[in-house]
This record gives C-alpha cells, sequence and structure tokens, in this order.
C-alpha cells in the first residue's frame, strides 16, 4: 500500500506526461506481481463494488475523530469528496503500513456480506494502521471513488516501456474480462505475443473532432465520407463457433442484444467487425433513447424487442478467417468487409455503413447538413490508405458533427460540484416559460470559464430563495445558452422533453430571464429530428 500510494501522489502532483510515464514504469519494475497486477486493475478504471455505505462511512469516522456528524457534513459540503474529508477529519496516528497492496484489497473484498459491526471495525483498525496519505487512498479504493491523472494510454505506454512489448498488443490484452493476479501480470508483460484468446476484442479506433473546415484535409479523393452513428460503439466477433458481442466500454453484451448476436452465427469463423449498435426499424434508425430502453435490462421480453429491435451498422473488418487485417488499408478493408456482408445482407440487422457519394469538400458540408434527418450526428472523414490504430490518434480518422440545438434557459436551481469545484455552485438546472412560470428542463454541469463560475457561485449565494438539502432554489434572473445534440419527447419530464448531452454554451448577460425560450419553442424542435416521432 505504501509504494501504491507513493505512485498515486507522484502521478497527482505533476502535470508532466514522461514524469507520469516514468513513475508508472519505475512502479511496475519493483511491485511484487500481485501487486502489480491490482494496480493494473484500479489504473485501467475497473472498481469493485462498493461495499459499505457512504452514510456508514460517515458515521464511522466522525466517531472515530470525535466529532459531531453535523461538523462532519459540513465539512463534507466543502470538500466535496467523502474519501478525502475522511482522511482529513480523522487523526494522524504515526502509523504506516508494510502490507502489500493485494492483502489490502483482499481485506477490501472481505467486508462482501459482513455486517455492520465487523465491516465498522475493519474500517477504524484500517484507518488506524495508515498514514494519511495511505488512507487517502483506501478510502478511495472503498467508496469505489478512485481515479487518478493517469489515462489508459499511459498505463499502456508504461507497460510497453517495461515490457519491449508494443502497445497495440498491451492494449489488446487488457482487453476484455481478466482476473488481476500475478499469473495475469506475466501474462500481460509476456514478450510471445500469440496470445489472443477466443473472446477478446481488439482495442478501438477512436476519431479526433474536425477543427477547421474539411478542405484543410487536402485532397478530396483520399478520404471516405461516412456518417456518424448515434447509438453503442462494438465490435461483433465470431472465433471457435462462438459469438461475443463487446461495448467500446469493454463490457461483454452476452444477452442484452439476441437478434445480433443471432447474426454471428452466418459469419465465417475469425471474424470481427466494428460498428454501431443502433435500434433500427425499416431501413433507419431510432433515437438512442430508444435504445437506453434496453441497456440495463435482464430480462428482455417479446413486446420490449419488437419495439426496439436492433441491427447494427458494420463499418470495418478487423479480423478475415483469423487474420488480423487492421494493418491493410481502409479501402481493402472496406472492399473485403462489403464482400463479406453480402450473402447476409437479407438478414437485415447487419448492414454494411452507407459510404456518402459526395464528390467535393462541399458535397460533404451538403451532406452534414442532412445529418439530423438521416438519424446520424454528423459525418465521419477516414483517410482511406489508414490502418486500423488504437486509441484516438490525429490524422486520419475525423468526426464533423452536425451544429448542436440551442435553447435559452433561466438558472432556476444549483447544487455544489464535487471534487477539485468542491465548495462552488456548479451543478445548475435551467427553467423554460410555460405561460407565466418557469418548468425545469435541463441541467448542465460544463461550459463555464473558472472565471464565469465563481461569478455564478456569488450570484447563487446572494440570491437563493429556498433550500432543499444540497439544492437552493434561486433568484430567476440569469439566462444561458444550452447545446444539445437531440431532443425527445418524455412523460418523465415536467416540460414533456428530454435532451441529449446539455452543456452551457454562453451566459446571455444580453438576456432577461423573461426573454428566455418558451416551451412552445422547445416543442418545436422536435421537427428537427424527424427520428424522435418512431
Amino acid at each position: 500500500m505504501k509504494a501504491f500510494a507513493q505512485l498515486y501522489s507522484s502521478i497527482d502532483e505533476t502535470n508532466s506526461t514522461n514524469e507520469k510515464v516514468a513513475a508508472l514504469t519505475e512502479y511496475f519494475r519493483t511491485a511484487p506481481p500481485a501487486d502489480a497486477a491490482w494496480a493494473v486493475h484500479f489504473l485501467s478504471g475497473r472498481r469493485p463494488k462498493r461495499l459499505v455505505g457512504s452514510r456508514k462511512l460517515a458515521a464511522w469516522a466522525s466517531q472515530e475523530a470525535d466529532v459531531p456528524q453535523w461538523l462532519f457534513e459540513e465539512s463534507y459540503q466543502s470538500v466535496g469528496d467523502l474519501a478525502e474529508t475522511i482522511t482529513l477529519i480523522l487523526p494522524d496516528t504515526g502509523s504506516s503500513s508494510e502490507l502489500p497492496l493485494s492483502q489490502w484489497v483482499d481485506r477490501l473484498l472481505g467486508l462482501r456480506g459482513e455486517d455492520d459491526d465487523v465491516q465498522r471495525e475493519v474500517m477504524i483498525d484500517s484507518w488506524r494502521e495508515l498514514d494519511r496519505r495511505e488512507r487517502f487512498v483506501w478510502n478511495k479504493l472503498i467508496t469505489g471513488d478512485f481515479r487518478v491523472g493517469a489515462s489508459h494510454r499511459l498505463l499502456i505506454r508504461a507497460l510497453a516501456e517495461l515490457s519491449g512489448v508494443e502497445e497495440g498488443v498491451i492494449a489488446h490484452r487488457l482487453m476484455g474480462a481478466w482476473e488481476p493476479t500475478a499469473e495475469f501480470f506475466a501474462r500481460l508483460l509476456a514478450p510471445d505475443t500469440q496470445d489472443a484468446d477466443v473472446s477478446r476484442p481488439y482495442p478501438f479506433f477512436l476519431a479526433f473532432p474536425l477543427e477547421e473546415g474539411p478542405e484543410s484535409l487536402g485532397d478530396f479523393a483520399d478520404w471516405m465520407v461516412e456518417w456518424k452513428w448515434d447509438g453503442i460503439r462494438a465490435q461483433l466477433i465470431r472465433r471457435a463457433g462462438q459469438t461475443f458481442l463487446w461495448s467500446r466500454g469493454e463490457e461483454l453484451l452476452s444477452g442484452r442484444f439476441p437478434e445480433v448476436e443471432e447474426l454471428g452465427a452466418l459469419l465465417p469463423p475469425g471474424t470481427v467487425l466494428d460498428g454501431e449498435l443502433l435500434p433500427w426499424v425499416e431501413g433507419a434508425p431510432l433515437p438512442f433513447a430508444q435504445l437506453q430502453r434496453r441497456i440495463g435490462r435482464k430480462n428482455l421480453g417479446r413486446k420490449i424487442l419488437e419495439e426496439v429491435p436492433a441491427a447494427i451498422v458494420v463499418y470495418d473488418l478487423l479480423e478475415e478467417r483469423g487474420e488480423d487485417i487492421r494493418t491493410r488499408p481502409l479501402s481493402e478493408r472496406r472492399t473485403r468487409l462489403a464482400a463479406l456482408l453480402e450473402p447476409v445482407a437479407s438478414a437485415g440487422r447487419l448492414i454494411l455503413s452507407p459510404a456518402i457519394p459526395a464528390e467535393s469538400w462541399e458535397g460533404v458540408a451538403r451532406a452534414r447538413q442532412t445529418a439530423r434527418a438521416a438519424g446520424a450526428e454528423g459525418i465521419m472523414l477516414k483517410r482511406r490508405t489508414s490502418a486500423y490504430g488504437v486509441g484516438r490518434r490525429r490524422g486520419d480518422w475525423w468526426k464533423w458533427k452536425i451544429d448542436p440545438l440551442t435553447v435559452d434557459a433561466v438558472l432556476i436551481y444549483a447544487q455544489a460540484g464535487s471534487g477539485k469545484r468542491a465548495g462552488l455552485f456548479t451543478d445548475y438546472t435551467f427553467g423554460i416559460w410555460e405561460g407565466d412560470h418557469l418548468v425545469p428542463f435541463a441541467k448542465a454541469y460544463s461550459g463555464l470559464t473558472d472565471q464565469e463560475i465563481r461569478k455564478v457561485d456569488q450570484f447563487i449565494r446572494r440570491n437563493t430563495l429556498e433550500k432543499f438539502g444540497p439544492v437552493r432554489t434561486v433568484k430567476p434572473e440569469l439566462v444561458f445558452e444550452l447545446h444539445f445534440e437531440g431532443i425527445q419527447p418524455s412523460t418523465r419530464h415536467k416540460s414533456g422533453v428530454a435532451v441529449r448531452f446539455p452543456r452551457m454554451a454562453r451566459w446571455r448577460k444580453d438576456k432577461k430571464a423573461e426573454e428566455a425560450d418558451t416551451i412552445e419553442r422547445v416543442r418545436s424542435l422536435l421537427t428537427k429530428c424527424p427520428t424522435t416521432s418512431a
């Protein structure tokens, strides 16, 4: 635990990429394999399920620190992070732990199913055994909120530098299901790279947002143009007589989309397809909100399968008859993909993503204006000679999203943020006019500068009308322009609509509250998203 806490601090205290990679590399060079495996687990974003409730942790920490509960709550509101609040409020004991990280994880996992008395005893003993830095990391693990400023890509880079194995191989080994054991860590760094298991997907290749006009990319003839679909990025795998469906979030979607998984039997052995899972009816996608009705359901009844049938729109072929073809040019992969899908096209659920027949950059710009009507969220631009890479890299794949929908809305509720935004009101609810009163329309958290956040925070503190726990009702004066990607009728929202990815575009200091948009104007935006009526 001592070494892992030191690694956490080393990463957290620098903005230098090279220093972070060096810290990671040195840790993995010296850590026992079992500890290293768990470190990879946590640093790659995997977390154990929270085993002790927040209220219990707060109560036990208050008792151990001998502070009243109200003072702990006030401290928590100020700090904004439970793990950090507990760390700061507990007295220093002068202790430090020499136990390996793997034993601390065993202690954490051992809390599962224990009664409150046992859990309390373990937590108190743990806090007393650790110094402040170690205690902070332990609390982060316990609360399921462990995050550190090292991206998945930096972790892969460090492991590649340590082992001499290519980054793409390391990334591939970290995909899918694996257990954080010493044996796994040894396999992760093994020089023999012929080890892809039957179910494992490839690391996804991601596009960069286009920052200038498409003409900045050079000769139009060098590029392939497709729709940017709004669904779940996925890989459909057929190997050894089995079919696997993986999401970009490294989640095995077994049983979630049976109509898509059944298509695997139509594919030749050793096939891996990259595409987008979409709710699909009569040759067109439904809104993403429809797909959300299926996400997370353990049991899919006939009704939901009939109302929201799914398809996979395929745009790349990564493996053909067991051969990894990601290094082949996109134009060649696309030709092979079209030939592969032609015999199964009649199934209607395995769809080749159509190329947009533009003949110039001007034609691409015109096509982009029709994306929303096509049920897409923009345009994809892919270099015809490009290989299928790993992660987000500039140069070969670009996404050019459609202009967002906009609404001017009034700030009506506010709540304090967390982490670095603790102590400031940064989480806002906005309203629109229905007759002579405001109805809640959307929540937004991002888009303002630090200076603007501080000014809004001061306004909220001076103009609070009511308090409901952590939420404050605010005098309705401030108007903000909100941007969002889609709009959908909703019976769960007072406004009658739900929007996707709302964020603040600018503070409309030139507008008064009464000039904000009405519910009639907002509902008129539904006509700009024709698929919402499906």
